[in-house]
């Protein structure tokens, strides 16, 4: 990018350019624009995101938040957990997303309210691959509640298969 905010980058870049930052080592010649966060952005109140549900908002409690796999094998398939929750509050739960924090980790979730008062379940399924070691997933479920976001965590001591 230029100074003049173009898409040209150039050998000579400076880093003193105002607007530009250096990143990478100093021989790259690699630029980036500063970017204005969308906290700040006066457009951001026109966005609107296709996860969070409209509507009135509820609460919702898991009996766990948490579940350790212990020792399992590099590759296994077979690690899947129940998690509970009810639904807290006096209006229907929607839950509108529930996504792992990596593909190794895939959640399914009640694509119908669960009604106040009721409980509900996510199933979460855990495939490790060729990961080893101490491993620490989370799946963030949105919701209408407040926050919008609640996250469940699975994890596990992966043990390595020799090849």
């Amino acid at each position: 990018m230029s100074s003049d905010g173009g898409d040209e980058v150039t050998d000579d870049y400076d880093a003193t350019t105002p607007g530009l930052e250096a990143i990478g080592t100093p021989n790259n010649n690699v630029a980036a624009q500063t970017v204005t966060p969308l906290s700040d952005n006066p457009l951001a109140s026109q966005l609107t995101s296709v996860d969070k549900p409209k509507g009135p908002l509820t609460s919702i409690k898991f009996n766990k938040d948490a579940f350790d796999f212990g020792s399992i094998k590099q590759n296994s398939t077979d690690n899947k957990h129940t998690f509970t929750f009810t639904n807290t509050g006096d209006k229907p739960l929607i839950i509108a997303n529930a996504k792992g924090s990596c593909g190794c980790t895939v959640p399914v979730w009640p694509k119908e309210p669960i009604p106040p008062g009721e409980t509900g379940e996510i199933d979460v399924d855990y495939k490790p691959g060729k990961q080893k070691g101490t491993q620490r997933k989370t799946v963030t479920i949105t919701a209408n509640t407040d926050p919008a976001d609640t996250r469940i965590t699975i994890s596990a001591d992966v043990e390595e298969i020799p090849e």
